[in-house]
């Protein structure tokens, strides 16, 4: 006559069956419902069931409802911002920027925080996640928990019913049946001996519904201590994040639950934070206590390791372990050696040697910083260095090649074949990366330095009248044109060999890691360019000089500032108008000097004098210094 009850089936259903039972059945399946006191009083149950839910401490309700009414008017809420750091994270923190004070003043390297200090920082729903989480099969039933109960066959029948507080439940036709202090997985057994007194053939599932909530307590060096209420599916992790986890005076690795006089069980965070192992994380109980400790021993691991940050230590704890806890070294650690700075040594040796892995057992004491160290920072002696090298142009066997230490310029070229009868010895490029670097960082500083001297004179200039400000703004035009242009052109790192036009061979220099050797063939023009009539590459002529060139560029032209005439010499050296004496001893001008092949002679524009910009036409200290190369004129003079 009555109809079933339909409801949803919870996580974690058990099931049992019966075939035979104490009273017979009638032909069709007995239809059980529950009486309508029953559906009154589950939910009068449920509804105190929601509002024992509702039980919060004073705190979990106040972030609750600041976290509702963020809801209401942005999508993503801010991260709670870290703690501050504490006394040993700022002494640590100073260790560590003096230890990278090479590095660019813009990027200072991040604080070095306690480890598991950010499992507690940031926001998550913990009722969503304990109520749906798997019910485990020790869980123990008591009152206040919703059963599922499901039964076909020979009876059909859909029930949800709570535990009262005298432990039991009630089915209809069968009476009673006392669940309470009974283990999760035993619970289909229980209920299927005390329904099979009623029918037979049946088969019978339980689930756990709605859960129960119980008050605990939570204790110790934690961020905010007291009395929660928390669903009776919460372990200690859980419970001990609605508290905001330790502080910096609390341990991660000695919390203790505590129920009655008895521990049930001592929690290492860092078993949950290196091994991802939860076995020690309990389910808590009505009155239970969780307590945190104070913090055990801090040492410090910086440097070239996974995971920079401090660490509590256990007991027995070694360097090896430390190592371990950090995520092992870097790709690029040197892993045979750490610093230790010891709090105790500060007024004596203050730091010390670990040679691993001979001191890999030692233990360290707490407030050690050990550091690890980079095997890539420093430069290793040049003596003991293999090199890699490339060799290019007019030599028979052009490429890359690993030379072994010792091996210098001319022997590489030898190793290369030697050079081919079309080498120009005297054009030889020799580039090398740590001297472009240095080129790189002086240039930077002269563009710096040209560009305050610049802003300072516009600051002083004063115009008379109309004409002379648009001579002004048109000169303060040009000159950041020219500083726009100077930003795209790169130093080369080019070592210039001090050779002769006849030279047979380059010196004999000590080779680094990256240098390359460039051995061109004969040229056989001289380029002209800047301001003269007609620029381009002219063929030489035997006994040509540099001023006949000119004479076939046309000569400099009406803006031409002819008194700073410049020649590039294919050797990287430069021949300047403005030298009393060349590179080959001549005085006077350099318009009578013998042009070699693949000279590059330049005319600059001249320039104002009355300025700072007079001393940018001595273009030979900045081809000379920087190793701009020919091919940085056009881009100058652009």
């Amino acid at each position: 006559m009555a109809a079933c009850l339909s409801c949803l089936m919870g996580p974690g259903v058990a099931q049992a069956q019966s075939d035979d039972g104490g009273a017979s059945v009638t032909s069709g399946p007995i239809r059980l419902r529950q009486s309508q006191s029953q559906q009154a009083n589950q939910t009068t149950r449920s509804d105190d069931r929601q509002d024992l839910g509702e039980e919060r401490s004073e705190g979990d309700a106040a972030d609750e409802r600041r976290s509702s009414s963020r809801s209401t008017t942005s999508v993503v809420s801010a991260a709670p911002a870290p703690a501050p750091l504490d006394e040993f994270e700022r002494y640590v923190a100073t260790l560590n920027v003096s230890a990278n004070s090479s590095a660019p003043v813009s990027a200072p390297p991040p604080p070095v925080r306690r480890f598991g200090s950010d499992l507690f920082t940031g926001r998550n729903n913990y009722d969503a996640a304990e109520n749906n989480a798997l019910v485990p099969a020790d869980y123990v039933v008591g009152p206040g928990d919703e059963l599922q109960i499901s039964l076909w066959g020979s009876v059909d029948a859909d029930l949800r019913t709570m535990v009262d507080r005298s432990g039991r439940i009630s089915i209809p036709r069968v009476g009673t049946i006392m669940v309470a202090g009974t283990r999760y997985a035993e619970l289909p057994d229980l209920i299927s001996r005390r329904v099979s007194q009623s029918f037979r053939n049946f088969q019978l599932s339980v689930s756990l519904g709605q859960v129960r909530s119980v008050r605990i307590y939570i204790t110790g060096y934690v961020k905010r201590p007291g009395a929660y209420t928390v669903s009776s599916l919460s372990s200690v992790a859980g419970a001990l994040m609605r508290s905001g986890g330790p502080t910096s005076a609390g341990s991660m690795r000695r919390i203790d639950l505590r129920r009655g006089k008895d521990t049930v069980t001592r929690y290492d965070l860092y078993d949950l934070l290196l091994k991802g192992d939860r076995s020690a994380d309990r389910i808590v109980q009505a009155g239970d206590v969780i307590h945190v400790g104070p913090i055990g021993p801090q040492v410090a691991l910086i440097g070239s390791v996974n995971k920079p940050a401090i660490f509590e230590l256990g007991e027995g704890e070694k360097v090896a372990d430390l190592v371990n806890m950090a995520g092992g070294f870097t790709a690029v650690a040197d892993r045979s050696r750490l610093a230790i700075e010891r709090l105790n040594d500060r007024a004596r040796t203050r730091i010390t040697q670990l040679n691993l892995p001979d001191d890999q057992n030692q233990q360290p004491a707490s407030g050690d910083v050990l550091r690890a160290f980079s095997a890539v920072d420093s430069m290793q002696p040049l003596a003991r260095q293999n090199k890699r090298v490339r060799i290019e142009g007019e030599v028979a066997k052009p490429g890359e090649y690993v030379l072994p230490p010792g091996v210098s310029t001319r022997a590489a070229i030898d190793m290369a074949g030697g050079y081919t009868p079309n080498a120009y010895i005297y054009g030889t490029e020799f580039n090398r990366e740590s001297v472009r670097v240095v080129q790189q960082q002086n240039y930077e500083r002269a563009l710096r330095d040209m560009e305050t001297e610049f802003t300072r004179a516009t600051a002083t200039q004063r115009a008379i009248n109309a004409d002379e400000a648009a001579a002004f703004e048109q000169r303060s035009a040009a000159t950041a044109r020219l500083i726009e242009n100077l930003r795209k052109v790169r130093p080369t790192g080019r070592v210039v060999l001090q050779l002769n036009p006849g030279a047979s061979d380059i010196p004999d220099l000590p080779l680094e890691e990256g240098d390359r050797i460039y051995v061109p063939t004969r040229p056989t023009t001289v380029g002209v360019f800047g301001s003269v009539f007609n620029a381009g590459a002219f063929l030489l002529e035997p006994g040509a000089t540099i001023g006949d060139f000119l004479s076939q560029a046309g000569g400099p032209t009406r803006g031409a500032d002819a008194g700073s005439t410049f020649v590039l010499r294919p050797n990287g050296s430069v021949l300047s108008q403005l030298q009393k004496s060349t590179f080959f001893g001549m005085v006077g001008g350099i318009n009578g000097a013998a042009a070699e092949p693949g000279d590059t002679v330049f005319v600059p524009e001249l320039m104002n004098k009355t300025t700072w910009v007079q001393d940018l036409k001595e273009w030979t200290q900045i081809m000379y210094q920087f190793g701009l190369g020919a091919a940085a004129l056009t881009t100058l003079k652009n």
